[in-house]
């Protein structure tokens, strides 16, 4: 394989609503990189945020790629040609402070994007610090589709176990069940949770989540949900509260739910035009900690492969849409609304939609 001599399709937002599929060169390995053939990846809700993504265009989105190496570089010996992999878009340094501290997501060197151009394309070049410290060998039963939730799933362990400290026995609430409220669901199950509660606009989502282990879910335009979660916890409210949209508006809502000494976990980033006010007091005399959860790092995503590996977590009903790198436009605009679908996978080499 010869980079450069060959042409690959990409899809590259250029402004929001302005998706276009291109010839790109077929990018080929460095000292220590790998290239794959991306058979699938999945679109996550980050990459539908149109004030964070507009300000890093032109770029070719994704970041939850699965597929199959085929080339490597000089010095890549874990890695072979025809190996399924999964691989990390971001990989740390390992030595830094902020390493030694497992805060993977403020190491200078993770913070580079180590897919060249990025999840939405046909072929990528994989940086070695990736290949060396991020990239996992699929098992031959793994399918690639499911392969594309090790990220993600990756993000919600470290966001339920290490920002929310979910403790057996506990009461958690899950505001927002798109594709990662749902996966929280699961993983609070797994992890012993004693009750949990999740609260969705959309009765089908709220309806998945019941089916894959959800205790209880509200409609937020129906019921007082911190009433309806404090009369599910005895009167305490929820110990560990999970935010999964980016405004105010759900912010405010989880701290309703939260019980004496909860941690409220904010999942997005709020638009810097969006500031969240709160009343500190209230938080204070009731010990209450709002935290951020960004990311995930290495330890996060072999967990995650070993779960999904194990059948502890079901992907494939949150899986909707599946699409070709034509249907990326459509599906963002999909992602941006919250309402029609949950998850699209986008397959590189598909050339139709389809509805899962």
């Amino acid at each position: 394989m010869t980079g450069g001599a060959l042409t690959m399709q990409v899809a590259r937002l250029y402004a929001w609503g302005d998706v276009r599929v291109e010839a790109a060169a077929v990018p080929e390995p460095g000292p220590g990189e790998l290239v794959m053939r991306i058979e699938a990846c999945g679109l996550c809700g980050s990459d539908a945020l149109k004030w964070y993504v507009e300000r890093k265009a032109p770029i070719v989105l994704g970041h939850e790629p699965a597929g199959r190496v085929v080339a490597t570089g000089h010095d890549v010996r874990a890695f072979a040609p025809g190996d399924r992999v999964f691989v990390h878009h971001h990989a740390p340094c390992d030595g830094c402070a902020e390493c030694r501290r497992g805060l993977w997501s403020n190491c200078t060197t993770w913070r580079a994007n180590g897919i060249e151009p990025g999840g939405f394309a046909q072929y990528a070049r994989v940086a070695g610090r990736n290949v060396a410290r991020d990239t996992l060998h699929l098992p031959d039963d793994l399918d690639f589709d499911t392969a594309t939730f090790i990220e993600p799933l990756a993000c919600c362990l470290r966001a339920v176990h290490r920002a929310g400290r979910l403790a057996a026995g506990d009461a958690i609430c899950i505001i927002g069940l798109g594709a990662m409220g749902l996966l929280m669901a699961q993983v609070a199950r797994a992890g012993g949770a004693a009750v949990v509660m999740g609260t969705d606009f959309l009765a089908e989502r709220r309806a998945l989540a019941e089916r894959l282990g959800a205790h209880a879910t509200f409609d937020p335009r129906a019921t007082d949900v911190a009433e309806a979660v404090r009369a599910a916890t005895d009167g305490r409210g929820a110990d560990v509260v999970m935010v999964c949209p980016g405004d105010a508006l759900a912010v405010h809502a989880g701290i309703a739910t939260a019980a004496p000494g909860a941690r409220v976990v904010c999942f997005t980033p709020q638009s810097p035009d969006d500031p969240l006010t709160i009343d500190q007091s209230a938080l204070y005399f009731r010990e209450v900690s709002i935290v951020q959860s960004y990311s995930c790092g290495p330890d996060e995503t072999r967990e995650a492969l070993r779960l999904l590996d194990r059948r502890r977590i079901d992907v494939q009903p949150l899986i909707t849409h599946r699409t070709g790198l034509e249907g990326v436009g459509a599906a963002l605009e999909r992602a941006a609304g919250k309402a029609d679908g949950i998850k699209t996978i986008i397959q590189p080499w598909r050339t139709r939609d389809a509805i899962a």
